[in-house]
């Protein structure tokens, strides 16, 4: 079957988010009173739930603690660190070529939509998209799986029409739960290993690469 729509990651596929998340995690690991060491590598957390990252680096399955170090963090990333973050090279142009061949764009993020959405606003990105989900600030459909799910029911789509693109395994094996084949980009933030063993159907260096497999 034709592939009509696209769905697309945010963090490690159309920016790259690093700084801020990092930075935002510093803050509030520091705000936990427990302040992580300069050479601290904090890129595994960009992909998944960071409630999860919060446990990890917490290393407390304490729920509390764990919320209450996403509170922090948000503190900071709403007002600072979600600016903190850089388009990765021909995001813009591939979108607009994308749109003007006729396919329907959907963000899928873990990120909270209400915070995706500032983002999209932010780089001039908003107006290419079908429409926009990620997570609610409750912590639902913080699992890539869950929220290709619930895409697929809102919008009323055959997975077979449907494409994932991502950077981390969680992306691949969502969408493979939900019926969906998947684009892996290789600059974002997943490791090689981690792309290969999730075992995407195409790998693309380039954002602008997308355009070769969707003429």
């Amino acid at each position: 079957m034709t592939v009509k729509n696209i769905l697309l990651d945010l963090d490690g596929t159309l920016t790259d988010p690093k700084i801020g998340i990092h930075s935002c995690i510093r803050y509030a690991m520091e705000k936990m009173g427990q302040p992580l060491a300069d050479d601290t590598d904090l890129d595994w957390t960009i992909g998944p739930p960071l409630k999860a990252s919060f446990i990890q680096l917490l290393n407390s399955a304490e729920d509390a603690l764990a919320e209450q170090a996403l509170a922090f963090y948000r503190e900071r990333f709403s007002t600072i660190g979600l600016y903190e973050n850089e388009l990765y090279p021909h995001v813009i142009e591939t979108l607009k070529a994308l749109v003007e061949r006729g396919y329907n764009l959907y963000l899928a993020t873990a990120k909270p939509q209400v915070f995706a959405i500032r983002i999209l606003e932010h780089f001039e990105l908003l107006d290419y998209f079908t429409k926009p989900y990620g997570s609610e600030l409750t912590g639902e459909r913080t699992n890539k799986g869950d929220l290709i799910h619930y895409i697929l029911q809102q919008e009323q789509l055959v997975p077979e029409h449907c494409m994932m693109v991502g950077d981390r395994e969680y992306d691949i094996l969502g969408a493979r739960r939900n019926g969906i084949e998947t684009i892996a980009v290789t600059y974002g933030y997943g490791t090689d290993a981690e792309i290969a063993q999730a075992t995407p159907k195409l790998q693309i260096r380039q954002f602008a690469e997308l355009l070769n497999y969707f003429n």
